[in-house]
């Protein structure tokens, strides 16, 4: 299976059934289709079979046209992080050495600077302008009426998304056609939906690989409501407006949404279904979403980049046996899809015991095929025949999944295993505390030391001693927090993924110009 044939199919089965809306506009199954097959026949003018096309845009349609449409004409089409420094795009460009680079103005300026380091890019598209030396977007759609591209091979290359680079350098994930619909089928089958195609909110920037979901909800034959980007407002605006019935977001836009001064002035009452994953969710806000958000069932998962969307998932079933008191269900991330096999081993490979804690492994046709120019990683994280997440995970008796921390996040103080995820929760319930995330600091004495990096709320500021009190009864202590940084924001990626890496610079005296301890 192909990725166009998702939308193929579903023009064949619902033509006039609306497949995308954006800001005002709306596409059927069909116009979507006929669309998408004139850009892989546009881009056919420009670039060859197995080039790569690079996307460097904020959310809009023609990124959902990309999506299908640049495999369809058997290129890759590589996601650029818009949030990305000018240095960090060129340095993926210059990896991923694509041959068109599609843009919007607002970006103009990172385009032309890449280009110029990046001998390989040889056409600039605009989405929205024709500046000098660049073609317009409709140039690629308003040629001869399409045929039937020839088909690209089930196993090319059709998406390559850069790691968010938490850890470090970015790797490019290399996901064929056969790892992308593969994802998108179990998560079909495996998460829950309702009988009828309803109305799919999708806030998520589209360069990240949560944009998955947008196939997942044609799969369906949703309507999907495209956001140009995350804001609170937007998003309580936009689920009045088009009367969403579903969505799918990370903890930190949860958070933001639920503390938003206007959030009771918008009707939130047709969403039946939320989604939730990519970062861990503080049970606190976890608690307060259920009761904001009465007629929704909430689900969660587990999946990543290297994955192409969910491998595990947890549903709506479990979350009420949570909020009626099985409250350790709410830091499980759940059980295994349909599609997926997962399992925690130890160093040798081997399988640990019920809540021993291991690094999570995964096989299935969703893995990516590996990673771009980077044969040694590549090898690394496929030892055995399984994907190696990076991820700490334990596993229980009942076969509940959950995930304890990266193992790079890991701090190891007086020989004693800390995970940060654990301590992070503790600190999500003191009251004065919005955000917060754990690193440990090197010490000459023990190893590591627990640090946390505190994001207060707006007019509280906790102090030092305040924090570690409020550990005190919750937490053993050796997992205290020796040492408490605040500051007036967590560094974020896209999607709202702390970067842990920042913070280590931060803590260990690299940049403390703006933490107060």
């Amino acid at each position: 299976m192909r990725i166009s044939d998702v939308l193929e199919f579903g023009a064949a089965r619902v033509p006039d059934a609306i497949a995308l809306r954006f800001e005002g506009e709306s596409w059927t199954y069909a116009q979507l289709d006929d669309q998408v097959r004139r850009l892989a026949r546009g881009l056919a003018y420009h670039a060859a079979s197995g080039d790569r096309v690079a996307m460097l845009t904020e959310n809009n349609p023609e990124y959902v046209l990309a999506y299908y449409g640049v495999p369809l004409a058997g290129m890759a089409l590589v996601f650029v992080n818009y949030r990305l420094t000018p240095r960090e795009v060129e340095l993926n460009l210059s990896d991923s050495t694509p041959t068109v680079l599609i843009t919007e103005m607002k970006y103009l300026e990172t385009a032309r600077t890449a280009m110029a380091t990046v001998p390989s890019i040889t056409t600039l598209i605009v989405i929205d302008g024709a500046p000098e030396g660049a073609l317009p977007f409709r140039v690629l759609l308003d040629g001869p009426e399409p045929g039937q591209p020839e088909p690209p091979e089930e196993t090319a290359p059709a998406w390559l998304i850069y790691t968010s680079g938490t850890t470090g350098r970015a790797k490019g994930a290399v996901l064929t056609h056969r790892n992308v619909t593969a994802a998108v089928l179990n998560s079909a089958v495996s998460w829950e939906h309702d009988d009828e195609p309803g109305v799919s909110l999708q806030p998520w920037p589209l360069c990240h690989i949560a944009g998955y979901g947008v196939l997942v909800a044609h799969v369906h034959g949703d309507a999907v409501v495209v956001l140009r980007r995350y804001d609170p407002e937007g998003f309580l605006a936009a689920v009045q407006e088009t009367r969403a019935t579903s969505t799918s977001v990370a903890p930190t836009m949860l958070a933001m949404l639920l503390r938003h001064p206007s959030f009771a002035e918008y009707d939130t009452s047709s969403i039946t279904r939320i989604g939730y994953g990519w970062a861990p969710m503080p049970a606190a806000v976890l608690r307060e979403a259920m009761a904001a958000f009465p007629n929704a069932r909430f689900q969660t998962g587990f999946g990543m980049t290297e994955l192409a969307g969910n491998v595990m998932v947890h549903g709506s079933a479990d979350h009420v046996a949570a909020a009626e008191g099985r409250t350790e269900l709410l830091t499980s991330v759940g059980k295994p899809m349909f599609l997926s096999a997962v399992r925690v081993v130890d160093e040798h490979d081997e399988d640990t015991g019920p809540d021993e804690v291991g690094e999570l492994v995964i096989r299935g046709d969703q893995v990516c095929a590996g990673y771009w120019n980077r044969p040694e990683a590549t090898a690394e994280a496929f030892r055995g025949g399984w994907f190696h997440s990076g991820d700490l995970a334990k596993r229980d008796a009942e076969g509940y999944f959950s995930i304890v921390d990266r193992k790079k996040d890991m701090i190891l103080t007086g020989g004693e295993n800390v995970y940060s995820r654990e301590v992070e929760e503790v600190l999500h319930q003191h009251p004065a505390v919005a955000a917060a995330a754990v690193v440990g600091e090197p010490d000459e004495v023990w190893g590591e030391i627990v640090v946390a990096v505190i994001e207060p709320h707006e007019g509280r500021e906790p102090t030092a001693e305040d924090i570690r009190e409020f550990c005190r009864d919750r937490l053993a202590g050796y997992k205290r927090p020796r040492k408490v940084l605040l500051v007036p924001e967590l560094p974020r990626n896209t999607v709202g993924k702390v970067l842990k890496r920042e913070l280590r610079a931060l803590v260990t005296g690299v940049d403390k110009a703006t933490a107060r301890s």
